[in-house]
């Protein structure tokens, strides 16, 4: 709490030089610093130790609502109001769940290359290994999907699309910015995942065109 920072350090720095620094008005710090403690009586404090221990139990998931429920199961006799109240208090904030979406569809008929890769992540030279493969970003207007094609050697993008449909045109456009940028030779080995993007037959003809050599991991192995 800022006043009780002003409070503890009041010996050390002058009072004027604090407020300014917190932006609290003088006279709001010496009101605050004039009126009596809060005393919490020994109910309201065994209610304000088990919310803690729940929400710590449910990992920063517990709600209000079902924070009410559980406290009411366990004899207390509080309201939702009064829990939302204190939970703001205690600073008991859930934790939003990150939102998630499927970028790789491994349920199709083209054909699997091998992984020829095989965990080598660390190629002596450029040009020599391009790794590939799609994440996605969420903004206020709705998912947006990026392909990045990777020189394995520096760890350098050398190509990327982004587009708010995940389709092979997406894939497709970030390695021509590859192909485009260093003019690979052949026999490049190229690494991605099982999707349908990079399985799909316009992704490998545009593989074969190039001399690349198509590696695939499987899931869980990338």
């Amino acid at each position: 709490m800022k006043y009780a920072f002003i409070r503890s350090n009041a010996s050390r720095y002058p009072v004027n030089h604090l407020c300014r620094l917190l932006g609290v008005k003088r006279s709001a710090y010496y009101s605050w610093r004039g009126r009596p403690a809060k005393i919490i009586g020994p109910e309201e404090l065994a209610l304000r130790r088990r919310m803690k221990a729940l929400f710590a139990e449910s990992r920063g998931s517990l709600g209000s609502r079902m924070m009410t429920a559980n406290l009411c199961s366990e004899g207390f006799t509080v309201g939702r109001e009064r829990v939302r109240g204190l939970m703001k208090t205690l600073d008991l904030k859930v934790k939003r769940k990150r939102k998630y979406q499927i970028t790789t569809d491994s349920r199709h008929d083209y054909p699997i290359a091998d992984n020829v890769l095989n965990r080598a992540f660390s190629p002596t030279a450029p040009n020599q290994v391009w790794g590939t493969d799609i994440t996605y970003l969420w903004t206020q207007e709705g998912w947006v999907y990026l392909a990045v094609v990777i020189d394995l050697h520096s760890r350098r993008v050398v190509g990327w699309a982004m587009d708010r449909r995940m389709k092979q045109a997406l894939v497709v456009r970030a390695l021509m910015m590859a192909i485009n940028l260093r003019q690979p030779p052949h026999g490049l080995l190229h690494h991605s995942d099982r999707g349908s993007q990079y399985a799909s037959h316009a992704y490998r003809r545009l593989l074969n065109q190039h001399g690349m050599i198509a590696s695939m991991g499987r899931k869980g192995n990338c």
